[in-house]
């Protein structure tokens, strides 16, 4: 028959595109798919051959300006044959006349610029291991004991659109542990690190500057207990990439964060750590 369908995924079937990422290493958390979920459902997209699962992407409507693509990928035996430029086509459609950023593989580049899109800047990954301190400053606080509505307004200052919806799941998805810094009554400093297939990722890792960021970081691992950790940087932050390799960290991964069209100016040397290539 060999016929070729898009349609949106359920919620429950988004952990096909998680699988399906981590098979090609991208090492997903193992809490991802329920907070992805909460922010656009229609954005995750599956195409079937005969009713077999094919080909994924997403490409996460945040508001009416901006969107976030991720998850493009198609079966292993099945490239080649124009299933993954038909889905694609179907996730731009989607996203409408919004900006949409992306992680790329740097290999896709050029094949992301025919479509549109302009590199802004390198994301890198740093993996290694970490030692965990015996506690975390005084001074630094459970992620949740900060009001919600602080840590949203200072989110938006590190990311095009608002995405509350998503944080809070982020912030309050089982194995995910949250940290962060208050100076004079504001907040300084903030992230999350969560369990993955393989070690722990830290991201949203946002802070004021690199003393502030590292008191975060260490408070995380504190309450983690250290080992293998990974982090993602913008390439453009040279004190994020400085605080990893302080840690011990080594590049081990790299994308090109690319958009379609101008973006709301955004602090990324505040960006210590991103959240994830997938939603951004």
């Amino acid at each position: 028959m060999n016929t070729f369908t898009i349609r949106a995924m359920r919620p429950d079937e988004i952990p096909i595109a998680i699988e399906w990422a981590a098979a090609e290493g991208w090492n997903p958390g193992l809490g991802d798919a329920a907070c992805f979920a909460t922010v656009d459902p229609q954005g995750f997209l599956i195409g079937e051959l005969d009713g077999q699962p094919a080909a994924t992407v997403s490409c996460i409507n945040y508001d009416a300006r901006f969107a976030f693509l991720g998850f493009y990928i198609v079966r292993p035996d099945l490239r080649g044959k124009g299933f993954g430029l038909q889905i694609w086509n179907a996730a731009i459609a989607h996203a409408g006349s919004r900006v949409i950023g992306l992680d790329g593989v740097v290999a896709q580049q050029d094949n992301y610029r025919k479509s549109g899109f302009a590199l802004a800047y390198a994301n890198i990954r740093y993996g290694g291991v970490a030692i965990a301190p015996h506690a975390p400053r005084s001074d630094v606080v459970a992620l949740g004991d900060v009001p919600f509505a602080d840590v949203a307004a200072d989110d938006a200052t590190v990311f095009p659109a608002p995405r509350s919806s998503f944080l809070r799941a982020w912030i309050g998805a089982s194995g995910h542990v949250g940290s962060a810094l208050m100076r004079d009554g504001k907040l300084a400093g903030w992230g999350v690190i969560r369990p993955c297939r393989r070690g722990r990722k830290i991201g949203p890792l946002v802070a004021d500057d690199r003393a502030t960021a590292e008191a975060v970081l260490s408070a995380l691992l504190a309450r983690t207990g250290g080992g293998e950790i990974f982090l993602d940087v913008p390439s453009v932050n040279r004190e994020a990439i400085a605080l990893a390799e302080s840690l011990g960290l080594a590049p081990v991964f790299e994308t090109a964060r690319m958009y379609t069209g101008a973006i709301a100016p955004l602090r990324l040397e505040r960006v210590f750590g991103v959240t994830s290539f997938e939603l951004g």
